[in-house]
């Protein structure tokens, strides 16, 4: 009532009290409506309008009784105050009206509550159109219903149909009330039919019609082509209809499916560049609200794209953000006229890279740069507009405008980038994340329930794991066509940005973008998209148009949809020389076969590649083939900024090395470390990958390095090594699971080493050998020595390694062994094999350093390494160690690998036991298996036992090395050989030894026999650099005599030592005269080094070792000389406790024979054969050697003095086994070759050394030899039996003949030989033939002569000596040299003569008068005579200067002679033939005169008359004249006569003198006459003296008569005037006075 006196001041106490009223809720339903009827009219009265407001709002609020009719009521009265003219009313009852709207909500809300627990079964919502059908409503719920139902009449300007007396109302108004109860209350629509129907069927069509002017209207149409003018959209009901969308998209999308699918089209066409900017700006915003919700566009996805036939919304959303996006570059907003005509002008291409200044600039002026996008001239600024994942929209919330706003400049791009980072982000967890649930459901496969996130999160479902695998199924296709739909807009929008983008923020989303999307492509498994996200950021790593074939074919074909076009347009015209504001970082050489010039690398493309390493270290696993585009494009980012492969595969900053060189700004110089570590980390991280991305990303590295590769080919240009390296090192890092991918690593890497340009190769190299190292080191699991095979999988490429042949490479692979064997050597196991082989695969012509680095192995090897190795590697080693010697390239290796065979072979001897027990059970093995496949086993020397093989393939390799083309390892190898066989020979079985024999040591001989007796006889200038070569080695021939003698020397030596084992064999017979012809043919080769040896070799086998003496010393350099060791020490059983000795240096071997021990000697051979067979031999070679040649020329060869020496020497120690059965014929032959072999001649150039100077008197050693020989054999048949001693006169034969050499030497064939006297000595003349030079023979005679002076002493009574007419020989040899006296050779031979036939015939004349009736010696006095009468009366006339002394001694020479005959022969002379004496007589009476030679000066004259001589004559004749044991008259007569001749002649000469001499007056007499005068008077003297010795009985009277008769004459001749002759008298006188006696009283004998 109080209100009703409208008096304002009561109306407001009532008002106030009735609100007091209300809140302590004392009104009744009934009352409620009083109130509200009385404030109705007070509004009309338009009294306390704000006061009435807040009683509503209390009586409302306070309490639930205000129903129905009285509600709908108090509502109009809020909205009629709404519209009144006051502001503050209006905005009050605006609040009023919302809250009041808020509040009828509320209660129904509430009442749903309170009837909770009741359910009611949902009542389907028909399909009637009768809107007023609430009967099922509850009292609040009614009044919801019907406050709604009228809004929206209202908003559509209808009349309400509960909302009775409303008066106006604006359509801005009902859409925010609309708004907000949809907002607000969205539970309400979803639990009541009623409601949802009244969203269906009033909500929907009202918002669609509300639309049409938007949709109608094109911005800059004509209006005047349409029949009616359009409608303009309206800036405040559009952007409430826009909000009024996103509400019901995002509250009750799954009520209203195609209605929802009708307004997202609509906002899709509100993106058209012909639309209102500010209309394109709210829808941009209102999709951003749709962008940040993923579940919804999951919905979307589902209910639209993935249906058949229903618009792809979801598909369409995305592709408009990016027309949207593309739009604004291209078509300049209408707001900025100043940008219109910047299309046009872009000839030079879009922005890409600023020069340098702008950024200067920029800093200098303090004007700063704001984040923009920059494409064909159009430059957009980024505005901060939202928080990430937020829609915070400005113009959606723009509620107070009436007007459209200007919008700034890149407010819409901005919005639509966040709502492309934000699509992509919210799809990409979304998905991700389910798909991590969905796949550890699937990891626990557990039977019982798995709780797992339905579509919508409230909501928890159990279902089965099967239902659970479906749903995956269901979920992944969802998945699957979200990515398909929005792929292609999504990355034409991004790449156009990512081209546009100057912020480095910006681009950082654009790639996260991208990244993010191509891993959820790849964990989809969805190739294509995925190949497109990788080639965009790919793409964005290089500078433009740069030419990688990968990146430009793969995505031509899948991006053929509108939006690449102007993707493709837009990389066409970017070029750097554009003005844009990206920095260029770097400068450098693109990677391609041509060189071309350089291009620029900015910080984007930089940035871009970190994205793009962050995509490959973190997604690798779901790459698969795009690894390919990924590493293609690294490669060639690491070219351009010149990274290069450092050790391990990792690369580092290195210089390039070929055209203007890469500039790098200081920027990236402090980023290219960080790029190079997480380059490494990438491939590092590979190690997480399962096995098939594995395989995919060793397989992207292998083609990518292929086509490096092809680039290579042909050009010596720097080629690309990344892919090489990054092969490596994804090596390395997988070596735990090494097996499933070595095959392909190896294989390729093996490929690259065989590339023609080295430095490719040489990486290539470098992989493959880091790799094995880094294999053969790596902690496997189980270990490598368990795994056997994984061990030879891991080696084998090394094996292969051999294949190739540049050596670089080689060399790679054997430093590469060298070091696996100083790491790993002990643990090589089965792999040693393949590692020897590598070392013994390099050839002869692979270069000296390959061949010296293998060869460092291969020492290594046999130094540290024998003993662990499997036993069945040895002989590997062996070979190996052989075929080095083999090389010919380097001396030193060869001799040196001679040593490691050397050392080899005591390895074998010290660990003789373990190996043959391995190698034996390996034997064994290998046995069972060739039986159990019916092969059979297969090995070299295959019956001996494995171990003796094994020492086989030693010998043979050493073989092999002793006839190498190079002498000095010729020489080294052989004394390895038989070193080793000396050594340690006596580990092989004895049935080995025949192998032994006959395959190595026989084979050997056969083949240095012949290369040396085909060997070349050129002189060899120098032994290569300036190595002199002494003369006795300067030809082929004389380096391979060297070897011959050492062969054949080891092979003798050998059988030496080990004929106790070698004897028991069987066919030691046969090998014995196959080693006697060796030395045969040695012997009788026409080298003097060769021929000598092989004696050597001969009187080793035969078991004499002689001392060598200084004068046999061969003219040789000494290495001939040197005697190979002897096994030394007590030899006992084949056990292997032997001693022997290990001979290491020569001087050790030639301090051996003078050591005390004497070498060993083993029992002879009992074999008479053998000893026969062997002087067979001897005798062969001796005549073969010392047969004189037909023809001689320079080149004729003839055996030198240590040759012959060394033969004869044979001869005594032979002659010891065989003289049972030495006969006559042996004896002949003998004979022959000691005398061929004296006769030999020497050359005059050895002469010096081998023949003493002419005036000694020195035996050569062969002529001592010769003696020696024949000595023994004397001294032989002297105690042998009998039947020997007819020998004898043989011997004397053979002696004689050596005498008559000292007048006669021998002569050897035709050969011309000098005197020694006048060889030349020293003036030997270089190239001249040589001079040969006979010996000095005299000596030898002579000692051949005392020899038969001895022995006959000795046998001069044998019946064959007897018989032979052995004395009669002697005498008549004899007789040469005694006839020849002074002429000589040598003087001493004569009186040897004499001597030695004074004592034969002291001991022959006796003998010789015992046989006298036997008539065997009747030849031999005639021979006598003879002999005495050339002697005692030479013809040879004495030298001019003997001297005095001399000739007296000679003289008395003569003297002795005739006494013999006085004593010896004369007495006898009843038993000797008459004639004989007869001769004697005469000579000795010729001996009595004086003989002369007119030759003499007088002054000499006295001297020279051999006065003793002549006395002696005189005596012995005298004595036998007067002898009374003259028993013949007739010889009797010869003496008187000779006296009566005498005295007579003396007469005579006296009687001439005397007349002479008085005629001659005063004038001396001519010499000769005086000499005459003085030899009668002389001679007259001796005879009185013989006269007076004689028994007077004795003495003819006829004779004294004679001699008194000479007295008158001799006095007569005192007158003569010569002194000589005066002296001469006085001797004649005196001796007649012992004639002078008283005369006799009788005369005696009756005569007168």
């Amino acid at each position: 009532m109080g209100c009703g006196t409208k008096e304002p001041k009561i109306t407001q106490l009532c008002l106030a009290a009735i609100q007091r009223l209300m809140s302590h809720e004392v009104v009744s339903e009934t009352a409620a409506g009083n109130i509200i009827n009385m404030l109705w009219q007070l509004m009309e009265n338009s009294l306390e309008e704000l006061k009435l407001l807040q009683t509503v709002l209390v009586l409302l609020t306070t309490n639930t009784v205000v129903h129905d009719e009285a509600l709908s009521k108090a509502i109009v009265l809020c909205f009629r105050l709404h519209f009144t003219k006051d502001n503050i009313t209006n905005n009050t009852a605006a609040a009023t009206v919302r809250q009041v709207v808020t509040v009828v909500f509320e209660r129904m809300v509430a009442e749903d509550e309170r009837h909770r627990d009741v359910v009611e079964q949902p009542v389907l919502v028909q399909g009637n159109s009768n809107r007023r059908s609430v009967s099922t409503l509850k009292p609040c719920a009614k009044d919801a219903y019907m406050l709604f139902q009228d809004l929206c009449q209202l908003v559509n300007a209808d009349a309400p149909y509960w909302l009775v007396g409303m008066t106006e109302m604006t359509r801005t108004f009902g859409l925010e009330l609309l708004e907000s109860v949809l907002n607000d209350f969205p539970q309400v629509f979803l639990q009541h039919q009623e409601f949802s129907f009244l969203l269906k069927e009033r909500v929907c069509p009202l918002v669609i019609k509300l639309f049409s002017p938007n949709i109608k209207f094109r911005q800059g149409s004509s209006t005047s082509s349409s029949p009616a003018p359009v409608e303009k959209p309206y800036f405040p009901i559009c952007m409430r209809l826009l909000r009024v969308v996103s509400v019901l998209i995002k509250q009750f999308y799954s009520l209203l499916v195609t209605e929802c699918e009708i307004f997202l089209s609509l906002l899709v066409k509100f993106l058209d560049g012909d639309k209102p900017q500010w209309l394109r700006a709210v829808a941009v915003e209102s999709i951003h609200r749709l962008c940040v919700q993923p579940q919804l566009l999951r919905s979307f996805c589902q209910s639209y794209d993935m249906k058949q036939h229903s618009t792809k919304v979801f598909r369409d959303i995305v592709n408009a953000l990016g027309s949207f996006i593309q739009s604004l570059f291209l078509v300049p907003p209408t707001g900025n006229p100043a940008t219109t005509n910047q299309a046009g002008n872009n000839n030079s291409g879009g922005p890409v890279s600023a020069p340098a200044n702008s950024g200067m600039l920029g800093i200098g002026g303090g004007v700063t740069l704001l984040p923009a996008f920059e494409y064909r001239g159009t430059w957009i600024p980024i505005l901060t507009v939202t928080v990430q994942g937020s829609a915070k929209a400005t113009y959606l919330e723009m509620l107070d405008k009436v007007e459209p706003p200007t919008i700034p400049e890149g407010y819409a791009m901005s919005v639509a980038f966040h709502c492309l980072l934000d699509l992509v982000r919210g799809i990409t967890s979304m998905i991700e994340g389910e798909l991590g649930e969905v796949e550890t459901e699937c990891q626990t496969t557990t039977t019982e329930a798995v709780s797992s996130p339905a579509q919508s999160s409230e909501q928890q479902e159990l279902q089965s794991t099967s239902d659970q695998m479906d749903k995956a199924i269901v979920s992944r296709a969802v998945w699957e066509e979200m990515v398909n739909a929005c792929w292609c807009g999504l990355l034409a929008a991004l790449s156009l940005l990512l081209d546009a983008s100057t912020d480095e923020a910006a681009t950082e989303n654009i790639l996260k973008a991208e990244l993010t999307m191509a891993a959820l492509c790849g964990r989809l498994g969805l190739v294509t998209s995925r190949d497109a996200f990788i080639t965009a950021i790919c793409k964005g790593s290089l500078p433009p148009h740069y030419a990688l074939t990968v990146l430009n074919t793969t995505t031509a074909a899948t991006l053929s949809n509108k939006s690449y076009s102007i993707q493709g347009q837009s990389v066409m015209m970017i070029s750097p020389s554009s003005e844009s504001h990206q920095q260029v970082v770097a400068v450098g050489q693109p990677l391609a076969v041509q060189p071309q010039g350089t291009v620029m690398l900015t910080s984007k493309n930089i940035q871009c590649m970190r994205t793009l390493l962050n995509l490959a270290h973190c997604h690798g696993a779901v790459l698969g083939t795009s690894w390919q585009l990924v590493l293609a494009t690294l490669q060639h980012l690491v070219w351009i900024l010149g990274l290069k492969p450092s050790s391990g595969g990792a690369l580092k900053p290195g210089r390039a090395v070929e055209g203007p060189s890469t500039v790098l700004t200081t920027a990236v110089m402090t980023d290219l470390p960080v790029i190079s570590n997480i380059l490494s980390r990438l491939f590092e991280s590979s190690q997480y990958l399962d096995d098939v991305s594995l395989h995919h990303l060793i397989n992207a590295l292998c083609s990518l390095s292929l086509e490096a590769m092809d680039m290579a080919y042909g050009n010596n240009k720097e080629p690309s090594l990344f892919a090489v390296a990054k092969l490596l090192e994804t090596g390395l890092v997988n070596m735990h699971r090494i097996e499933i991918l070595w095959r392909p690593l190896t294989g390729h890497l093996l490929e690259v080493c065989q590339h023609p340009n080295s430095r490719m190769r040489e990486w290539g190299a470098e992989a493959l050998t880091s790799l094995i190292k880094a294999g053969l080191t790596f902690n496997h699991d189980p270990p490598l020595s368990q795994n056997q095979r994984l061990q030879l999988l891991l080696l084998n490429p090394l094996k292969e390694m051999s294949s190739v042949n540049h050596p670089d490479i080689r060399l790679k692979q054997l430093e590469c062994v060298l070091q696996i064997l100083q790491s790993q050597g002990d643990s090589l196991g089965p792999g040693w094999p393949l590692v020897l082989g590598v070392m013994g695969a390099i050839r002869n012509d692979q270069g000296e350093s390959l061949i010296r680095t293998a060869f460092q192995c291969l020492q290594l090897v046999v130094t540290d390494f024998l003993p662990t190795m499997p036993c069945t590697c040895l002989q590997i080693v062996v070979d190996v160690a052989g075929s080095f010697g083999l090389h010919n390239q380097e001396l030193n290796i060869s001799l040196t690998s001679i040593g490691l065979l050397w050392n080899i072979s005591d390895y074998f001897f010290q660990r003789g036991e373990t190996i043959e027990k391995e190698l034996n059970n390996e034997e064994a093995a290998q046995q069972k298996q060739a039986e159990e496949k019916g092969v059979v086993l297969n090995r070299p020397f295959h019956p001996a036992p494995p171990f003796d093989c094994l020492w086989l393939c030693l010998y043979a390799k050493l073989g092999e090395l002793c006839v190498d083309p190079r002498p000095a390892v010729r020489k080294s190898a052989g004394q390895t050989l038989f070193s080793t066989i000396g050594a340690h020979g006596t580990l092989l079985q004895p049935s080995t030894w025949h192998t032994v024999i006959w395959k190595v040591l026989f084979h050997l001989l056969d083949r240095v026999r012949e290369s040396s007796t085909t060997a070349d006889k050129e002189k060899i200038e120098s032994g290569g650099g300036n190595i002199l070569i002494h003369h006795s080695r300067d030809t082929a021939e004389k380096q391979w005599a060297e070897t011959w003698v050492l062969t054949l020397a080891g092979v003798a030596r050998i059988f030496n030592t080990r004929r106790y084992l070698l004897q028991p064999l069987g066919d030691f017979s046969r090998a014995w005269d196959v080693l006697l012809d060796h030395i045969q043919s040695a012997a009788l080769s026409k080298n003097n080094e060769v021929s000598l040896a092989a004696l050597k070799s001969f009187q080793e086998i035969l078991q004499i070792v002689t001392p060598v003496r200084d004068s046999d010393k061969p003219e040789t350099p000494p290495a001939v000389n040197v005697p190979v060791p002897v096994l030394l020490g007590s030899i006992s059983g084949p056990g292997l406790n032997r001693p022997f000795v290990r001979t290491d240096s020569i001087g050790e071997r030639l301090g051996r024979y003078s050591s005390s021990e004497p070498p060993v000697v083993t029992d002879e051979l009992e074999d008479l054969n053998l000893w026969w067979a062997a002087w067979n031999t001897w005798y062969r070679v001796g005549s073969e050697s010392t047969k004189p040649p037909i023809t001689f020329d320079k080149l004729t060869f003839i055996p030198s003095q240590p040759f012959l020496t060394a033969l004869i020497q044979i001869f005594p120690a032979l002659y010891q086994h065989i003289k049972t059965g030495f006969n006559m014929d042996d004896l002949q032959k003998l004979g022959v070759i000691l005398h061929s072999a004296v006769s030999v001649p020497i050359s005059s150039d050895a002469s010096p050394f081998i023949l003493p100077s002419y005036t000694e008197a020195v035996l050569t050693s062969l002529q001592e030899a010769v003696l020696t020989a024949l000595d023994v054999l004397q001294k032989a048949i002297c105690i042998g039996p009998e039947n020997m001693q007819i020998m004898y006169p043989a011997i004397f034969d053979q002696l004689l003949a050596f005498v008559e050499f000292s007048c006669k030497p021998p002569q050897y064939g035709q050969l011309e030989t000098k005197h020694i006297a006048n060889a030349k000595y020293n003036q030997i003349q270089l190239f001249a033939p040589a001079e040969w030079v006979a010996l000095n023979y005299v000596p030898f005679a002579e000692r051949s002569l005392e020899v038969v002076v001895d022995l006959y002493q000795k046998t001069a009574c044998h019946k064959a000596v007897v018989n032979e007419k052995v004395l009669q020989n002697i005498i008549k040899t004899l007789r040469v040299p005694l006839s020849l006296k002074y002429s000589c050779p040598s003087e001493s031979t004569w009186k040897l003569a004499v001597s030695s036939l004074l004592k034969v015939l002291s001991i022959g004349l006796p003998v010789a008068r015992q046989h006298a009736s036997s008539g065997k010696f009747d030849s031999m006095w005639p021979e006598l005579a003879n002999t005495f009468e050339d002697f005692l009366f030479t013809k040879s006339i004495p030298p001019d200067n003997l001297s005095i002394q001399e000739f007296q001694r000679n003289e008395s020479i003569d003297v002795e002679v005739v006494q013999l005959i006085s004593t010896e022969i004369l007495p006898y002379a009843n038993f000797i033939p008459k004639e004989f004496v007869g001769q004697i007589m005469t000579m000795l009476n010729k001996g009595s005169i004086h003989s002369q030679s007119s030759s003499f000066t007088e002054a000499e004259i006295d001297i020279r008359l051999r006065e003793e001589f002549s006395k002696m004559c005189f005596e012995t004749l005298l004595q036998f004249s007067f002898s009374n044991k003259v028993t013949t008259p007739q010889e009797g007569y010869i003496s008187r006569m000779a006296l009566s001749v005498l005295l007579k002649r003396s007469q005579d000469v006296l009687h001439r003198y005397i007349e002479d001499e008085r005629l001659s007056g005063k004038c001396p007499l001519p010499r000769q006459q005086v000499t005459e005068i003085i030899f009668v008077l002389k001679a007259v003297s001796t005879l009185i003296d013989s006269l007076k010795k004689t028994q007077p009985e004795n003495v003819d009277g006829n004779t004294w008569a004679q001699v008194i008769a000479l007295y008158p004459t001799l006095v007569e001749c005192i007158t003569c005037s010569s002194s000589e002759v005066c002296s001469a008298l006085k001797e004649a006188l005196v001796p007649f006075k012992d004639f002078m006696q008283p005369p006799a009283s009788k005369v005696q004998n009756g005569e007168s």
